[in-house]
């Protein structure tokens, strides 16, 4: 991964936003918990970061994967290409890479499109009301996928 130039690193992310979830923490056993409330700048009818190129100036918090800092972010979801290459597995079949089609991430149940909410149109509720599973599991249908292994060429 550390030979990747700066498109092919970017081309690995899938653009599925589940990484622009805020997380909770839980102070005593540092267990993370991710919530459906997204960065203001996901756009969440399209899982996709309304600015991209400027997200870091525009949310100091944001994070930025890099080959170097990989393996810092034990929190990404299992199904992150950059997880899943750190860690040496291949891509699955509905990564784009893979099937030529970048809507094979949302037809795989990885997107977070219109599953989650912005967290400046969430209800005033505390986070902890936000909280949900999927962010970090596979989708059943991306499971079975995955354990296939990457599409074969026709």
């Amino acid at each position: 991964m550390d030979a990747l130039g700066p498109e092919e690193w970017e081309a690995l992310c899938d653009g599925c936003g589940r990484c622009c979830l805020h997380k909770l923490e839980d102070e005593d056993t540092g267990e993370l918990a991710f919530t459906r409330l997204a960065c203001r700048l996901l756009d969440c009818s399209t899982g996709r970061c309304s600015d991209y190129t400027h997200r870091a100036e525009r949310v100091p918090d944001c994070l930025r994967v890099t080959a170097q800092t990989i393996a810092e972010y034990d929190w990404l979801p299992p199904t992150c290409a950059y997880r899943l290459r750190h860690l040496g597995q291949p891509l699955p079949e509905w990564h784009p890479l893979i099937s030529g089609d970048p809507a094979s991430v949302r037809v795989a149940g990885i997107s977070v499109a219109d599953r989650v909410v912005g967290e400046d149109d969430a209800p005033d509720l505390p986070w902890i009301d936000f909280i949900v599973d999927w962010p970090g599991q596979w989708p059943p249908a991306a499971r079975v996928a995955a354990r296939r292994g990457p599409a074969k060429p026709s």
